[in-house]
């Protein structure tokens, strides 16, 4: 008998096929019904202990035999990317109830944990100190419906919600950003209003604080009930049920399914309407701009080191010196209470073990416990011992904030990258939106720091006042923006201060027009204002022991007129000044552009590297010191930190982060020339980086300030701070 296999392969083939997949559908149904959960002493809403709910009971799993492949899988399931990382031994706590897995196995294709061969649910010889963790991609799946993460309800396990907006009525339309309006919840495909049965103001606060915002407020509900009743809503199954504290209305718990009514309604038949009072700098505007810059008032608390508005190492105000706070137990809890009073909305971040730099001075907080309800962060628990913590550990926020549509209105064209180009904005001109350039004069890195802070680009690295080598968009050659001048605590180039309509720029747009360069890290230059206060004296030098130090204008101009026999008076100090940024301190200039000083043998690689004068005290300047840089080194640095610059032998000049540069007292032009003034109380300034050569992340803490008494004879400098002197303040 013949057989004609490949007749028989096509008559078999199909049956074949449609039945492994009835066998593969029959185990899918088999398996068990799971949901995750990322739990515990969270810093990031991407990670935290791996908790599973079977049998309407959450639980936790063991990290015997845990992989990268079974991360993954879970990380997928809860709808990120995949995992970065995974971690043993309960580093994000011990959780409690059942272990439900042990020794699980995944191949890292499985669609579910459930999937993953294991001892089986409930058989575990683990305790909780072996409690697995993950660490997830912090990206997710486009089209990813979210996980309702909080959910103890077996029957709503298929539940998924893919997106929350915010959508204001026609009235609040042209309102930047929008504080007001329906929440609605995209839904397969289709947006859906919430039902305000048993919606509570704590839901309202999860949803200000995902938006941006630090808080709620009452509303006029005639306008949206009015609205409600002509339009045929389209209403989600479900209630909402929040702490208040979750960072996404997502992570909120699912309340009872919602019965429709035949008319569409629910309950008192409305949907639900959010109204979010924005921080100071937020503030609603009809209008796309800002013509002003946002002025903070001195608060207990602020943030330092960061790129963007929203983001930056935290620091408290104590007896009137600002210090740190240290990493131990800080948590998203105690991030989203920093945001909110600084008026942001939650924390997307709690960071940790300073990666926004290192601050100086004293460690005021540790081991911080809040509530999430607190209005300060000083409110909350805390431990005043903070021994053992370094500032390697300062605790960092990011939080937040409204979407201002900035973005849109800049952009960098023609360079390499990204992060280089000329500046185009966009302007209103004969009722039409055109792109431009700005006018490079007197266009600085201050200015550039606000161009890269509004695309998201981090600091700047450099302004360019030329910008020939990038040929950007020639239809936006035409110079549309010029007298830029920035504080630097903007958050766009409109709220500089600008020429009006009338446009002044004698060069022109084109190949002269202002250009940046962008960076995520930046160096920060903080001096040690204790040992100044420390090292301060007065000493009497002879003129012909300062020749060199005439030469280099070190000395008040009437030195010139003394001979040689004559004295100086001089107030000498030591100055330590430490690098706590994120990346090394570099001297503009190239080795080609510094100058040799024959006098002292050195380079200057910085003309005018710090200033040092005598204030009255209504701020007159009386007597000054000039400090060219002698030469920038790493005169020593933190444990475990190499030296990477010394300027012996013509050679590399920087300051490595972590690192500090020493100028000890008995060096020429370290000092101040006092000998003209009379005795009376003074302020001591030191001032580094004046004109902003070098791009720093903070140039707020570059100036240091001291009290000063001097009697003729003898001299006291105390209360240094750096920054403004601030007053004292106790909590």
């Amino acid at each position: 008998l013949r057989v004609n296999h490949t007749y028989l392969k096509r008559l078999v083939l199909p049956y074949v096929t449609i039945l492994l997949a009835l066998v593969q559908a029959q185990s899918e149904s088999q398996q068990p019904k799971i949901q995750l959960r990322l739990a515990g002493d969270k810093r990031k809403h991407y990670e935290g202990r791996l908790e599973v709910s079977y049998n309407n009971e959450w639980g936790t799993i063991c990290d015997d035999d845990f992989s990268i492949e079974a991360a993954n899988v879970a990380c997928k399931e809860l709808g990120f990317l995949g995992a970065v990382a995974w971690s043993p031994s309960a580093k994000f706590g011990q959780g409690e109830g059942r272990i439900w897995l042990d020794n699980v196995h995944c191949t890292g294709r499985e669609k579910s944990l459930a999937e993953c061969p294991s001892n089986g649910f409930g058989v575990s010889d683990c305790r909780h100190s072996e409690d697995v963790g993950v660490i997830c991609n912090q990206k997710r799946i486009p089209g990813h419906r979210f996980i309702n993460t909080m959910n103890n309800n077996v029957e709503t396990l298929e539940e998924r919600v893919e997106e929350i907006r915010i959508r204001p009525i026609s009235s609040h339309l042209k309102r930047i950003p929008v504080t007001e309006g329906y929440v609605e919840i995209k839904e397969r495909g289709k947006w859906r209003q919430i039902c305000d049965e048993d919606w509570t103001p704590l839901n309202n606060r999860v949803v200000c604080g995902m938006y941006g915002f630090p808080g709620d407020k009452n509303y006029n509900n005639k306008a949206y009930k009015s609205l409600s009743m002509r339009k045929k809503k389209n209403y989600w199954g479900f209630s909402v049920n929040c702490t208040g504290n979750e960072a996404h209305l997502s992570s909120c718990r699912l309340g009872k399914p919602l019965e429709p009514k035949r008319n569409g309604t629910c309950g008192r038949g409305l949907p639900v309407v959010v109204s979010c009072v924005p921080g100071r700098a937020f503030a609603p505007s009809s209008s796309t701009g800002f013509r002003k810059a946002y002025r903070p008032e001195q608060p207990l608390v602020r943030l330092r080191g960061g790129s963007n508005i929203g983001e930056g190492r935290v620091e408290v105000l104590k007896n009137g010196v600002w210090g740190t706070v240290c990493d131990d137990n800080w948590n998203l809890r105690a991030a989203t209470v920093v945001c909110r009073e600084l008026g942001f909305g939650s924390a997307k971040e709690a960071l940790t073990g300073a990666k926004l730099g290192q601050g100086m001075g004293p460690v005021h907080m540790n081991e911080v416990e809040c509530s999430g309800f607190e209005k300060s962060l000083t409110d909350c628990y805390f431990n005043n011992d903070a021994l053992g913590c370094s500032h390697e550990e300062d605790a960092a926020v990011r939080c937040n904030i409204p979407a201002m549509g900035f973005q849109k209105r800049i952009r960098l064209s023609g360079g390499r990258n990204p992060y280089e180009g000329r500046v185009e904005v966009l302007t209103e001109k004969n009722g039409s939106l055109v792109w431009g350039t700005v006018c490079s004069e007197n266009w600085g890195i201050v200015e550039a720091m606000v161009v890269c802070r509004q695309l998201g680009l981090g600091f700047a690295s450099h302004a360019f006042q030329e910008t020939w080598y990038w040929a950007g968009d020639a239809s936006a050659d035409n110079v549309v923006m010029s007298g830029v001048r920035c504080s630097g605590t903007e958050m766009s180039l409109p709220q500089c201060l600008h020429h009006g309509k009338h446009i002044s720029c004698p060069k022109g747009g084109g190949r002269f027009a202002a250009g940046v360069s962008c960076s995520d890290t930046a160096p920060d230059l903080v001096l040690n204002a204790q040992l100044v206060e420390q090292t301060t004296y007065l000493e009497d030098r002879p003129m012909y022991a300062l020749q060199c130090a005439l030469e280099e204008n070190c000395l008040s101009s009437t030195a010139k007129k003394n001979d040689h026999s004559s004295y100086r008076r001089l107030l000498r100090f030591s100055s330590q000044i430490h690098n706590v940024g994120q990346s090394d301190f570099r001297p503009k200039l190239g080795y080609h552009a510094w100058t040799w000083h024959e006098c002292h043998r050195h380079y200057h690689s910085i003309e005018v590297f710090t200033h040092y004068d005598l204030l009255s005290l209504n701020g007159t300047k009386v007597a000054e010191g000039h400090k060219a840089s002698f030469c920038l080194e790493d005169t020593q640095c933190d444990e475990g930190i190499q030296k990477r610059y010394v300027c012996a032998n013509f050679g590399e000049q920087g300051i490595t982060v972590g690192c500090w540069d020493t100028y000890r007292h008995d060096i020429d032009c370290q000092w101040i020339d006092i000998t003209d003034i009379k005795p009376g109380d003074y302020i001591f300034q030191v001032v580094i980086n004046p004109y902003y050569d070098v791009a720093e992340s903070d140039y707020t803490n570059n100036v240091m300030k001291c009290k000063c008494r001097y009697d003729g004879y003898r001299i006291w400098t105390y209360h240094c701070h750096t920054g403004e002197l601030q007053k004292k303040k106790l909590y």
